[in-house]
Order: C-alpha cells, then structure tokens, then sequence
C-alpha cells in the first residue's frame, strides 16, 4: 500500500521539495545529505521509543499497552480512568432501554383503551333514543337522556 501523504506532505510536494534540494545543495551533495536527515530520523524515532517504554515502566503493569495516541489526553482518560464505568454505564443503558420498551407497551395499551373507549361512547350516542313519544316533553326527555349517555359513569352509585 503507497501512502497518500508522507509526514503531511503529498507527492506533488515532495517532488518539489527533492528539485530545490538538488537546486540548492547540488547533485553531488544531496547524497551525504539524505544519509544525515536518515540519521536525524533514526535518532528521534529511538528517542521516542526510549520516551515511550520508560514511561510505560514508571507508570506500571496496567498501562503496558500504552502506545503514542493514548498520550491525548481525552484518549487516555477514555482508557485507562473511564474503563471500569464503561461497564456500569453499559448496564444502566441496559436498564433504560428496558424501561423505555415498558413504557412504550405501555403507552400502545394506554392508546388503544382509549381507542375502546371513545368507539364505546360514539356508539352510545348514536344509538337511537328508546323515548319516541309525540308529547311536547320527549324532545326535552331525549336531550335529557343523550346529556345522561355522555357520563361514563353511574350516576346512582355516586
């Protein structure tokens, strides 16, 4: 796999970057050149693996797996200090989203009792009035009785 970036720098750079070098410290130098920045390089790279395994042995056993990303310090608190409540938090996200399934059955039997309900009160409205006189008191009697079907409920037992 060729990598698309080299320490941030593209191809079209680099180019770049090795014509000046040949421009400026010429064909016959650039050699010794590259040997030296190859030194430079090694001697960081062992510097910072020095810097790596000597703090991995001060801080102890638990943080062996420490590599140069975990350093960040949002990355390391995530690790090493946030590792033993992941497992807690994980246990309550358990929990809520087991209550919030409850409550969820809950509230679709809640919608269809009031479903059952309100198809119960409209057929009792419109059923037919069981008063069917020709007095002048049967209009009042059926407004009456249509007022006594909206209560849901016993009016006698109250």
């Amino acid at each position: 796999m060729v990598p698309q970036e080299f320490f941030g720098i593209g191809w079209g750079e680099l180019m770049l970057l090795l014509v000046l070098a040949v421009i400026f410290f010429g064909p016959e130098k650039l050699p010794e050149i590259s040997r030296k920045a190859a030194r430079v390089i090694h001697t960081v790279r062992l510097l910072a693996n020095q810097a790596t395994s000597q703090l991995k042995e001060e801080l102890g056993p638990e943080y062996q797996d420490l590599t140069m990303a975990d350093l960040n310090p949002k990355t390391f608190v995530q690790k090493h200090l946030l590792a033993d409540m992941q497992e807690d938090l994980a246990d309550i996200q358990k929990e809520l989203d087991g209550v919030k399934m409850e409550l969820t059955g809950s509230v679709t039997d809640m919608n269809s009792a009031g479903k059952d309900v309100k198809s119960l009160v409209n057929q009792s409205l419109s059923a037919p009035s069981a008063v069917a006189t020709g007095s002048a008191a049967a209009p009042s009697l059926e407004a009456g009785a249509a007022a006594t079907r909206l209560v849901p409920w016993d009016t006698e037992a109250t």
